[in-house]
């Protein structure tokens, strides 16, 4: 089924849209991942926010992730919050929705390498995409993860 991608800054999303990206964070990041972690950490309001919806009215948010502004984490753009709807995993939505960022990133931030800080066992998904990694492993909220950086392309992946 097709996606349809969204592209909104914190103030643009709608109340419902707010509502299920929160809902899909807490499933995914807090239930399945059993994972007690403050999501809520003030850094929505300087992000860009990607949901991809299916269906018809009300659509259902399958894959999301945020586009956080450079200087706010770090001194790069980072992509974080990565998830797709476990019923809807193994569809290529990730693989979509990782392209759809790096787009998003290369249209607003020219010619800067893009950061993120990835679940261990992701790395290899990432390095598909140019992504190398710039750390040791460590712990966050109990689940190993890795830096990553992405030299400037101007291929979206």
């Amino acid at each position: 089924m097709q996606v349809e991608w969204q592209w909104s800054l914190f103030d643009e999303l709608s109340t419902r849209d707010l509502y299920d990206i929160l809902k899909i964070r807490q499933a995914v990041f807090v239930v399945e991942q059993n994972c007690a972690y403050q999501d809520l950490d003030d850094v929505d309001q300087h992000a860009w926010h990607l949901l991809g919806k299916q269906g018809t009215a009300p659509k259902l948010l399958v894959a999301y992730l945020r586009l956080v502004y450079p200087d706010m984490n770090y001194p790069e753009p980072a992509i974080g919050r990565v998830l797709t709807l476990a019923s809807k995993r193994g569809q290529g939505l990730g693989k979509a929705l990782t392209k759809e960022a790096l787009a998003q990133a290369a249209r607003k931030y020219p010619g800067q390498p893009i950061r993120i800080s990835a679940q261990l066992h992701l790395s290899n998904f990432y390095q598909e995409f140019g992504f190398e990694i710039v750390s040791e492993p460590y712990d966050e909220d109990g689940i190993p993860h890795i830096e990553m950086l992405r030299p400037a392309h101007s291929d979206p992946g």
